[in-house]
């Protein structure tokens, strides 16, 4: 792992990716700031995090969109796939690697913290709390991109797949609430007696337990698709299942009280299990690629 967190970090900087990464976030971030802060005389920096997790949804496929799909291009796939190095230490290398550069261009706001405090006195703790929001919903997008980028070979195909997920991620509650409430009535034919929400429990539940069967986790899939059913079913009939579940989901749900310099920890770990799941699922691609 430490090998393919030197190479790839080596590589950002022997390439124009990592020069244009950085350069792109210190000039919008330093636009921000001035126009969130500076401009008005103010201590608070809530806006200038705010507009910054819209930048890295545009910069992170960018810094992420080679770190597999070029592997793949060039063959040289075929030598991770069977080296000695486990899978998951190939993926977490890489990760690591794409982490450090985003840390790198991050790093600046504390030197814009550092420029208001030459003026005024800030909440250090509240910069504080959205700096480690950042770096949370940052190695969540980071891991996203990854995952992405080993959907397929070319680059370009694997940023623009990248940022719609990613901007998918970002609206999940607008997305929500746009939906009928009483859509699942609306999308169900009339079956008579046999309740509308648990014929859709069912479709829901196989369709989860049909991507974990997939990806070879055959053990977990009945257990899976209980609790899928279970809670489709605690919602469905209400009308609230999309709605809530996309809020739940919601990376700026879970990401705006960092902003306002509230840390809660589910929301912490929600992040941080989004990157273990996105790395994970990407390590799967990879030993299904293996044994192709």
């Amino acid at each position: 792992m430490g090998a393919i967190f030197r190479r790839e970090t080596l590589s950002y900087f022997t390439s124009p990716i990592g020069y244009i990464y950085l350069a792109a976030f210190y000039a919008f971030s330093a636009f921000s700031f001035t126009s969130n802060s500076l401009r008005y005389g103010t201590t608070k920096m809530d806006g200038m995090f705010q507009q910054l997790m819209i930048i890295l949804i545009v910069l992170i496929p960018i810094l992420t969109m080679r770190t597999l799909s070029e592997e793949k291009k060039n063959k040289t796939d075929q030598c991770l796939l069977t080296a000695p190095v486990g899978l998951g230490g190939i993926v977490v290398g890489k990760f690591l690697a794409a982490f450090l550069i985003f840390l790198l261009g991050i790093a600046i706001t504390l030197v814009y913290a550092v420029v208001i405090s030459a003026f005024a006195a800030p909440e250090w703790s509240v910069i504080l709390g959205n700096f480690v929001g950042l770096v949370l919903v940052g190695a969540a997008f980071v891991a996203v991109g990854i995952f992405c980028s080993s959907l397929t070979e070319n680059q370009v195909v694997s940023a623009v797949i990248s940022f719609i997920a990613l901007i998918a991620l970002y609206m999940l509650t607008t997305i929500g609430d746009v939906i009928p409430a009483d859509f699942i009535e609306r999308l169900m034919p009339d079956l008579g007696a046999v309740p509308r929400t648990l014929i859709t429990e069912a479709v829901v539940a196989a369709v989860i337990a049909g991507i974990f069967f997939v990806s070879g986790k055959k053990a977990g899939v009945i257990v899976i698709g209980f609790i899928a059913m279970l809670i489709f079913g605690l919602f469905a009939a209400k009308g609230e299942l999309v709605p809530t579940i996309f809020e739940k989901l919601s990376f700026w749900e879970r990401y705006v009280g960092f902003t306002y310099g509230l840390f809660d920890l589910s929301n912490a770990l929600f992040f941080i299990s989004a990157a273990v799941v996105f790395l994970f699922l990407t390590v799967r691609v990879l030993e299904k690629r293996r044994w192709a």
